[in-house]
């Protein structure tokens, strides 16, 4: 195996380490680190972004590969920083931990670091190389990036449908499930993969969903849970408020002060029923309610809701990534990727741009979509 490829692999395993952070670091981003052995090319320490931002990837690797550290290669998927916050510059441990060479995937945009970290490391001798599997570090870093460059997290829409491309509709609280156990697990993954979850009224009235995740391990990583709407007196009834001690639940409507979100679990919420003809959920914009999030902290939003609530992330040109499951339908058949993307771009009016991804969940399909210009600005 050459140096190259060697480095692609161990860059690979950092952005697999890194993915396991991502909901729970915000509003840090989850960066994966590995320490190897240029000699043997062993693996010698890995660690990702601990829960709630700290410590750092790179701190922790150092620490576990310990005196191996000396003269051994760190790969870690973003630049390590080199500001002093809430603990010391990565880059001072690097330096102190003997590390020989850093492999990056992509620059940190956050103008307390950009380009400084590598700069530093340099300066000290160490031998730097970047943009190594950059395109795959930059997705599995997005929300980060999109939240220091545009001020909005990622914005991830998640579609459940039949085998004819119609949303299932719950009734009198109920959901109307379409798919099969295998394909809602994946779905409760995604959920603790982001920061928050968001849907309409309409789904608070049809379904009246806790939207935690209640997959066995991951019950700790529900995510913030956004109701857009004005009506607070249906939050009161519902599962949401009920186990608004376990996760955040945060309303969003326009209440003519200038703030959009509203946290339900700290009481800043009024509990007076406003009227829901009032306007106020449709003054709401989609780029001021990203706004609004990601100065709260969030860097990855999952959209659940249902078509009205799809279609106006869409049409404000706000999705980042559509994962669809299809229900009772085989991904193998010909024409049904094709299928597939027409349902889909006929919910949001567009084409939902490229697979990327196309999995067999038991008897269902689950297919994920991305626009085919990246959302990160260059």
């Amino acid at each position: 195996m050459d140096g190259a490829e060697f480095d692609a692999r161990m860059m690979r395993l950092a952005i697999l380490t890194a993915r396991r952070g991502l909901g729970r670091t915000a509003p840090n981003p989850s960066v994966g680190a590995v320490v190897a052995d240029p000699k043997t090319n062993a693996v010698i320490a890995r660690a990702a972004t601990a829960p709630g931002g700290r410590p750092h990837a790179e701190t922790q690797a150092l620490a576990k590969a310990g005196p191996a550290a000396q003269g051994a290669t760190l790969y870690v998927t973003l630049e390590p920083c080199s500001h002093q916050g809430q603990t010391p510059p990565c880059v001072e441990s690097i330096i102190a931990a003997g590390i020989a060479r850093v492999v990056v995937g992509i620059q940190d945009p956050d103008p307390r670091v950009a380009g400084q970290g590598l700069a530093k490391l340099r300066g000290a001798r160490i031998l730097v190389q970047s943009g190594v599997c950059a395109r795959q570090a930059e997705w599995v870093t997005l929300g980060h990036i999109l939240r220091v460059r545009q001020q909005r997290p990622f914005v991830q829409l998640k579609l459940a449908l039949d085998a004819e491309g119609a949303v299932p509709r719950g009734g009198k609280g109920q959901p109307n499930w379409v798919t099969s156990s295998l394909s809602r697990a994946v779905g409760h993954q995604l959920r603790a993969q982001a920061d928050a979850i968001l849907i309409g009224a309409a789904t608070l009235h049809d379904d009246d969903p806790a939207l935690t995740c209640r997959l066995p391990g991951l019950d700790v990583c529900s995510p913030v849970r956004i109701v857009v709407t004005s009506d607070t007196q249906s939050i009161t009834g519902s599962k949401l408020y009920a186990t608004r001690d376990t996760a955040s639940v945060w309303l969003v409507y326009d209440d003519d002060t200038g703030r959009l979100v509203h946290d339900m679990s700290n009481g800043d919420a009024p509990l007076n029923a406003l009227s829901k003809s009032d306007g106020r959920m449709a003054r709401v914009q989609v780029e001021d309610l990203l706004e609004a999030l990601a100065e709260r902290g969030i860097t990855r939003l999952l959209v659940e809701g249902g078509p009205k609530t799809w279609r106006r992330f869409q049409d404000a040109r706000r999705v980042d990534e559509v994962v669809v499951f299809v229900g009772a339908i085989n991904r193998h058949d010909q024409g049904v990727p094709e299928a597939v993307r027409r349902m889909v771009g006929a919910h949001l009016g567009c084409d939902p741009g490229s697979v990327v991804n196309a999995r067999t969940l038991g008897p269902d399909a689950c297919f994920t979509f991305r626009p085919p210009v990246s959302p990160v600005l260059v």
